[in-house]
């Protein structure tokens, strides 16, 4: 466990994110490296030969793949402040939700490089998944601040780019997804979220955000083009 870790992401990626702030909320030393995602590294294909994509966790000289199974992984090899809950039916319930968001989170961002009727068709996904999580997940919390109880756990991890990205995507588009009367408890979790130390301080700046997303989408509305 004291061998050396190194962490493959990029400034603008939510996944980068979930990554950083589950390394850091578990205290364990690591080396950011960033990545040009668009002019991407050997390191980067060597590493991740089959999505090439980021994050990617390097422990050892070993590297593992995808946000959320980096995260459990830190969570099985550092044990102390677990991200997890321990009992069985818990954690099976927190890998429901981490699953759902990876699903149905991809409505969301399909808002940003679309017009039209298919923007339409993203902000729908969007607003039915948002509804599910308001109705069912939310539950789960009770009087408590967050999924993991009083402490942030895997599933506020896997929800976080609702919290920062999701109201980028808005302000880049001109559209309202979401409507923080619509869905009280939810926004209730961002706030708390949000809150957290080590959330805030790592964050990306809005205003580079909305100048990398605002590029991102002009690209793609003219690739788009006939």
């Amino acid at each position: 466990m004291g061998k050396e870790v190194k962490l493959l992401g990029a400034w603008f990626s939510p996944y980068s994110y979930r990554v950083i702030w589950a390394l850091k909320l578990k205290g364990i030393p690591f080396e950011y490296v960033e990545e040009d995602v668009f002019n991407k590294s050997c390191m980067l294909l060597h590493y991740n030969p089959v999505h090439k994509k980021i994050p990617v966790l390097v422990h050892g000289g070993k590297p593992i793949n995808e946000s959320m199974i980096i995260i459990e992984y830190l969570d099985e090899t550092w044990p102390h402040h677990p991200l997890l809950p321990s009992h069985p039916y818990e954690r099976a319930l927190a890998r429901f939700w981490v699953k759902f968001i990876e699903v149905k989170g991809s409505s969301m961002w399909k808002i940003l490089p679309s017009g039209g009727e298919e923007q339409e068709k993203a902000v729908k996904g969007t607003l039915e998944m948002l509804k599910t999580i308001e109705e069912e997940a939310m539950g789960l919390i009770g009087e408590n601040k967050y999924f993991g109880g009083e402490n942030i756990g895997i599933v506020d991890i896997a929800f976080g780019p609702l919290a920062h990205w999701l109201g980028m995507i808005e302000k880049t588009v001109g559209i309202e997804v979401f409507d923080p009367h619509k869905f009280p408890k939810l926004q209730v979790w961002i706030q708390n979220f949000k809150q957290d130390p080590v959330i805030c301080e790592n964050l990306p700046a809005e205003e580079d955000m909305f100048i990398c997303f605002k590029r991102y989408r002009e690209r793609m509305l003219a690739s788009a083009s006939p």
